[in-house]
């Protein structure tokens, strides 16, 4: 079944570490190539920018750049793999543009970008994101920012929220059409969210913090919540991130079903969806790769899961929220 992905890391990878021919198509670095999608039959992929720590860069040798810099170049290789290879894969900025590509033959490929820093408290920095063509912005990473308090172990840092420009922002991301993802914003940045945004809002790649335990999943209410704006949250496909014990290194298809159960139970199948984090996670996985997404379909299946609910986690969540939030 084709499904929609809102969230991986590949294309940092590609910029930082694919010194030759900078190859999205078919890539030994990456869990997610054009290759791989199109043999699964996947409908999109949202690739993020993420704003790597200094560290990073400077533990694999990586010259240094800004993240003005870091953001253009990662858009400018999604964007030429893309014409590449534009026979089976095209740019998306609207729910639409995906539904075209797709009857046109060709899979989607949307750009987003994780922590907001860049943007360093400048509306205009907003713009230029989406006219470059941001279609999701991670209002956080895991450190402060303009926007505001980042998701922590500390109960006082988790319960801090949106700073008022971060407020303003967010309004202002609405009315550009760019989804506010919280997926790595604090509790209280969550429920400032929740009380600005008169439009869906995401949680790119988070579950369900009732059945594992880490600080980026959602708690019930915050599930529900989302439900009742008409959003989504993108089930984390990372160990860490579904499992009791967090330090459990092993994922399965099976245990993503359970939490896609769990999140479905609470807060409806309206409000559960992909966002597998490939490029962003560690460990013994089952599906390390995006075209191995038919275990997960098999799982769903085997937990009752019908044909339509898995036509909206899969894809049609995605859809539905992206044609009432970007523009």
């Amino acid at each position: 079944m084709q499904h929609i992905d809102m969230h991986c890391d590949s294309i940092e990878q590609i910029v930082l570490f694919d010194h030759d021919q900078k190859d999205l198509y078919h890539s030994s670095l990456t869990m997610v190539d054009f290759e791989r999608m199109k043999k699964q039959g996947q409908m999109a992929q949202f690739f993020a920018a993420w704003l790597l720590p200094q560290r990073i860069f400077e533990y694999h040798k990586v010259p240094l750049m800004t993240d003005h810099v870091y953001v253009q170049q990662c858009h400018d290789e999604l964007v030429r793999n893309v014409e590449k290879h534009s026979d089976i894969i095209a740019m998306a900025y609207t729910g639409e543009d995906i539904e075209n590509n797709w009857k046109a033959g060709r899979m989607s490929a949307v750009f987003t970008v994780e922590d907001g820093r860049d943007i360093d408290g400048k509306l205009e920095r907003l713009k230029e994101y989406h006219d470059m063509g941001v279609r999701a912005l991670s209002l956080t990473w895991n450190s402060y920012n303009c926007f505001g308090a980042p998701n922590s172990k500390d109960p006082i840092l988790m319960h801090d929220g949106l700073t008022e420009w971060g407020k303003t922002a967010v309004r202002y991301m609405q009315e550009l059409g760019i989804l506010v993802d919280v997926s790595h914003l604090s509790e209280g940045g969550f429920w400032d969210v929740y009380n600005l945004v008169d439009k869906p809002f995401v949680a790119t790649h988070s579950n369900a913090r009732a059945i594992a335990p880490h600080q980026r999943n959602l708690s019930d209410d915050q599930l529900r919540a989302l439900a009742a704006k008409g959003g989504c949250a993108g089930i984390n496909f990372g160990p860490d991130f579904l499992n009791a014990d967090p330090t459990d290194p092993n994922q399965t298809a099976e245990r993503m079903a359970e939490m896609a159960q769990y999140m479905v139970n609470v807060a409806g199948i309206d409000t559960v969806a992909i966002g597998s984090d490939f490029d962003g996670i560690h460990g013994n996985l089952e599906i390390d790769s995006c075209d191995k997404m038919g275990l997960l379909e098999e799982a769903l299946r085997k937990k009752g899961f019908s044909d339509d609910d898995i036509e909206k986690i899969f894809y049609k969540n995605v859809l539905r929220v992206m044609k009432a939030a970007v523009k």
